[in-house]
């Protein structure tokens, strides 16, 4: 017998979801054959099996979300290998709460899991409680009783998520005081509901987070918490810029060219990048990683998220060339068509608002990059300009820096050389 697990699709990949298999129990597969798509925090790709055999199992279902990297999802025994009696092809949906634990064998699907309870309920007294291993382990730690939970695993079986959901709603434990009374408190762990921060039951609709968001909000609370960040923000004057854009699109209309604002701040960010070569950093526990090229990562906002193309080595290239490259992807990252090494790493983000009206803001940082601009609306002010007042075309952007990479003075000399390319274009053409 073969396991197959499920893959780990990306570097930072912990969990994907099992969307669909191409396969069923009996058929031969060959390796190179895709077998199933499965959903990462990003895009849906698909896996080819590596070995030969015939479907014995599969051991999570279609669907299942939340499938931990190495889990098995299927299995295969030796093409000309007997098959085992009355193989379940459902009974391995209960591995979709990947735990890492070797698989059960295949059962009928008449005959109950060994540690089953009824579904509809907590387990009787004196009756086995039907538990996996990790809701066990949670349920130990939290102070949590299995007695009185009713599972939603396969046959009733209580899983992680349940575990979960009666640590929000558990009340207070009763633990011993130093002096001998007793003192409540309740886990420290134990998320809040919103009925407990307040909110009515009944008063809102819950739409279940997906591979994308689940990864967006671990990253972001780990960036914003584990990350010395600080914000630096200047205007930038921007009528030269709009002009010379006016005069490409005009000159190369008829070859398909249509620079937009974003392709010129992208190159503008790029060039600055070189020429102040100690911004263009990564922080690792080795030390500090100075890239040889500027890879620039542009927010695309997407259904369910955000993800961020990579325009690589943007200092190399022409504006028509990051025009074309970022419309390729941009649409590709709609159809959750791109692939990890498209959107992975990178070394410098660049987000931009200013086409929804947003005049400034600050992005949290997105690792490994040491820098993130956020980029505000074009639009007309009053400035003073040889002690005159005078109106101008102004922009705020704010350069959101990790400290343990980009220091104060770093990142200032940074905006100045991009302030140079934004407000005099003409010096990138050098």
């Amino acid at each position: 017998m073969t396991d197959i697990l499920m893959p780990a699709l990306s570097p930072t990949m912990e969990e994907g979801g099992l969307a669909k298999w191409l396969v069923k129990p009996g058929d031969t597969v060959t390796p190179g054959q895709i077998i199933a798509e499965i959903e990462t925090d990003k895009a849906t790709m698909e896996v080819e099996a590596v070995d030969e055999g015939v479907v014995e199992a599969l051991l999570v279902e279609a669907g299942a979300q939340g499938v931990k990297v190495n889990t098995p999802i299927a299995r295969l025994r030796g093409e000309g290998a007997p098959p085992i009696t009355s193989p379940a092809n459902g009974g391995g949906a209960e591995r979709s709460e990947a735990e890492g634990a070797s698989p059960p064998p295949p059962r009928p699907l008449s005959q109950p899991a060994a540690d089953s309870s009824p579904a509809g309920g907590g387990a009787k007294a004196g009756e086995r409680i039907a538990a996996s291993p990790l809701a066990k382990r949670i349920a130990q730690q939290a102070g949590i009783d299995l007695a009185g939970l009713k599972g939603s695993g396969p046959h009733g079986r209580i899983v992680k998520a349940d575990v979960e959901a009666a640590m929000g709603r558990a009340p207070a434990q009763a633990t011993a005081a130093p002096n001998g009374s007793r003192a409540l408190t309740v886990p420290a762990s134990a998320p809040k509901t919103l009925e407990q921060m307040g909110v009515a039951p009944g008063s809102y609709d819950l739409v279940p987070l997906d591979m994308m968001r689940r990864t967006i909000a671990r990253r972001m609370t780990d960036s914003f918490r584990d990350i010395p960040h600080f914000p630096l923000t200047i205007d930038l004057e921007i009528d030269k810029l709009l002009k010379a854009r006016a005069e490409i699109n005009a000159r190369f209309a008829d070859q398909g060219v249509k620079i937009s604002v974003n392709d010129i701040l992208i190159k503008a960010c790029a060039l600055a990048l070189m020429r102040v070569p100690e911004s263009n950093a990564s922080y690792s526990p080795e030390g500090i990683a100075l890239h040889h090229h500027a890879d620039v990562a542009v927010a695309v906002a997407i259904d369910g998220g955000l993800i961020t193309p990579i325009i690589r080595a943007a200092e190399t290239k022409g504006l028509a060339a990051i025009s074309a490259e970022m419309a390729d992807l941009a649409q590709r990252a709609r159809d959750r068509k791109l692939k990890p090494h498209e959107y992975q790493g990178g070394t410098f983000s660049l987000s931009n608002l200013g086409m929804m009206g947003i005049k400034s803001f600050a992005s949290i940082l997105n690792e490994p990059q040491g820098m993130i601009m956020s980029v505000g609306a074009g639009e007309k002010r009053p400035i003073v300009k040889n002690d005159a007042l005078a109106i101008a075309t102004v922009m705020t952007v704010t350069l959101t820096c990790d400290h343990r990479v980009v220091d104060g003075a770093i990142g200032s000399a940074f905006l100045k050389a991009f302030r140079g390319f934004i407000e005099d274009p003409m010096s990138m053409l050098l």
